[in-house]
């Protein structure tokens, strides 16, 4: 077999990885567009970011992010936190479509219940909401963050005393993945993370979300919360203490009512099946 004849056995063999590589690529790339460009999906999507975003908005963890990331590298604060609501998210979501096992009738109407049950209290709580809430909320968790790194404080010095040494600064510049590495095994990291995640444990948005994904497109209601989530943390860490004070929290409140009963009449509407 000459050299020319064995070139063209390459070049032809080339060309079919190459289109088989393109047509799977193809393949992939339809399936994925044919699920996401599904109504469920956007549905799901929508829904999960808006019962995130009037739930967040001045809620706990949305005060957590704010303080901590006026004391400490936003980043940080950032990361810790929105991975945490992340955690909680896939949790939630996985947790409603195990509960698809259930007959689909009965998880209709508990839904909806508790929809109208989350839109009366809120409307019900924001009614009776005085205008300086969210600055009593506020104080709040400053109180519960100042008892933290006092805490944290202690133990340092302990370890400290214990080891017969205190922090001195080093020649040597610390790599990248170090660096990493120190920052998310750092109290402050822990902190935040482990804060922010007690505090979504049993919230409302948690509740909402375990619905939602016994109900919706569960890859939608996922994808909406985190980027619902995302967008929220984002503005606590960038300016967290001025938006609390510009934005009422008893208005967003009283929305947040009003959407969970429009959420209860859709899906009365959308019917079970």
């Amino acid at each position: 077999m000459d050299s020319a004849m064995q070139e063209d056995i390459i070049i032809n063999n080339a060309s079919l990885i190459d289109a088989t590589a393109a047509s799977d690529f193809n393949s992939f790339y339809n399936s994925m567009l044919d699920k996401y460009m599904q109504p469920g999906f956007w549905h799901g999507f929508f829904v999960s970011l808006a019962v995130i975003i009037v739930s967040e908005i001045g809620d706990k963890t949305f005060f957590i992010a704010a303080i901590m990331a006026m004391k400490h590298p936003r980043m940080l604060i950032f990361s810790a936190a929105i991975g945490a609501l992340i955690v909680m998210t896939i949790l939630s979501v996985v947790l409603g479509f195990l509960t698809t096992v259930i007959p689909q009738i009965y998880t209709f109407y508990a839904a909806t219940f508790l929809f109208v049950i989350f839109g009366l209290r809120m409307l019900y709580e924001g009614y009776y909401m005085s205008d300086d809430e969210g600055q009593e909320e506020l104080e709040e968790v400053q109180m519960e963050l100042k008892k933290k790194e006092e805490e944290i404080d202690n133990q340092k010095t302990v370890s400290d005393l214990e080891t017969g040494h205190s922090e001195s600064p080093v020649n040597s510049k610390p790599t990248l993945l170090n660096s990493i590495l120190k920052s998310i095994f750092s109290p402050i990291f822990i902190t935040a993370f482990t804060m922010t995640f007690l505090a979504e444990w049993g919230d409302r948005s948690q509740i909402t979300t375990i619905i939602l994904s016994s109900r919706e497109d569960p890859w939608g209601v996922c994808i909406g919360g985190c980027f619902g989530h995302s967008l929220c943390t984002a503005g606590a860490v960038i300016g967290g203490r001025m938006i609390a004070q510009r934005i009422s929290v008893r208005t967003v409140t009283l929305i947040g009512g009003v959407v969970f009963l429009l959420f209860a009449v859709s899906s009365l509407y959308r019917g079970p099946d």
